[in-house]
């Protein structure tokens, strides 16, 4: 459902570079061109991932990309965490939620790969990687990014189908973390064709100089690509696909450290527990993934369990969550639909303590997706309902309406 003659806001910084090179070089420029020849070989263009320079032989690379996301909500933004969130007086919002600099290509060969990410509204560094990829079979990646743990946060957010992740994302994403990890994929295209990730990580969290204590997080996950395709991690089947691709994921996770939850910001506790001492959590997930996308519709679905034990009290806690997601683009079946319109709705279930039978949260949202130029340039209107239930007689619901612009350039 991608338009590129649609991408009114890179096409105008295309033009604008077009026109520049023009003055400078004395002679019109070939319409036919997406790169301009550089001295000594160097290509300059401008692509999916922003403006780049590259060298004829395509041993070195750079990519510069600047991505915004723009966003109105009412009468609050974040999830709600606690019965009292719905309580809070109503707001309007208006806000740059993100601004994010990108910086990526390779060097000294094309499988020599190199990628950091920059968070302009908060001044945080929250990528910077490399990875060594000779070979689909076998990979090496070293640095800080997001954990390949769970499909919904791996997602990047200027590729998400709805305006934010679901209500499960915050008490069971791994984020980033620095580390190293060997990933790869066997049997392409066969019945038996798998996507592996297994990975060593400080398991401090985003940005973290220091490890409280000697343990380590470790981390694997198995994907099989059943249809004998690799579905990429992004929501929307915007390409309106021919053929299926689709993959059930199996991921466990084991931690010990002073957090039991992370974010962007980086090590943290879930509601209701207290900040922790080296060592003092020892936190255990496993999920079960699926995810579809074929002619224009789309599905994902995670189901995850997470043990917190503390080790200073003998406590022990049992979390879990679910979510679906389904999209779909009407125009595949209805010719007077347009086609940059997309539908989709979720529904997220959390239960913070599984020995309280009646804990339970839900989300239930609606998004409208309008895609000028597939994810990088793209408006999408989102209505959320949650419903928060402590014990039978404790119980708070309330609504949530957010407008999101979000481009890249």
């Amino acid at each position: 459902m991608s338009h590129p003659e649609r991408c009114l806001i890179p096409a105008l910084l295309v033009l604008l570079q077009t026109l520049a090179a023009t003055a400078s070089a004395g002679h019109p420029p070939s319409p036919d061109s997406a790169d301009t020849p550089g001295p000594d070989g160097v290509t300059i263009g401008y692509g999916d991932k922003g403006f780049e320079l590259a060298t004829a032989n395509g041993d070195y690379r750079l990519q510069i990309q600047s991505r915004f996301q723009f966003r109105y909500a009412t009468p609050y933004d974040t999830d709600p965490i606690t019965l009292s969130d719905f309580d809070k007086e109503a707001q309007n919002i208006f806000r740059v939620n993100r601004a994010r600099l990108k910086v990526g290509g390779n060097a000294f060969a094309p499988w020599v790969k190199y990628f950091w990410e920059y968070e302009l509204a908060a001044s945080n560094l929250l990528d910077f990687r490399l990875m060594l990829e000779p070979s689909p079979y076998l990979r090496l990646k070293v640095g800080q990014w997001k954990a390949h743990f769970n499909r919904e946060r791996v997602i990047s957010s200027g590729q998400q189908q709805m305006a934010d992740r679901s209500l499960i994302n915050r008490p069971f994403t791994i984020d980033r973390q620095q580390g190293v990890s060997l990933y790869g994929r066997i049997a392409l295209g066969g019945a038996a064709d798998f996507s592996y990730w297994l990975s060593v990580l400080m398991g401090a969290g985003r940005g973290a100089r220091t490890n409280d204590d000697n343990h380590l997080m470790y981390l694997a996950r198995l994907q099989w690509n059943f249809l004998g395709r690799e579905l990429g991690f992004q929501g929307s089947d915007t390409k309106s696909r021919e053929q299926a691709a689709g993959l059930v994921a199996l991921a466990a996770v084991t931690n010990r450290s002073p957090y039991t939850r992370f974010s962007q910001d980086g090590g943290g506790q879930l509601d209701g527990f207290a900040p922790g001492s080296a060592g003092q959590y020892r936190v255990q997930q496993a999920l079960v993934e699926t995810a579809l996308m074929v002619r224009g519709f789309s599905w994902q679905h995670e189901s995850h369990w997470k043990e917190v034990r503390d080790h200073a009290s003998g406590a022990v806690t049992t979390l879990a969550g679910n979510y679906i997601q389904l999209g779909y683009f009407f125009a595949t079946i209805l010719e007077w639909v347009p086609p940059e319109l997309e539908v989709a709705f979720r529904h997220a279930l959390y239960t913070p303590d599984l020995r309280q039978e009646e804990n339970l949260e839900h989300e239930y949202s609606l998004a409208v997706n309008w895609f000028f130029c597939d994810h990088r340039n793209k408006l999408t209107a989102e209505f959320g309902f949650f419903d928060f239930q402590r014990t039978i007689e404790e119980q708070k619901d309330g609504g949530r309406f957010r407008l999101q612009w979000d481009t890249s350039l």
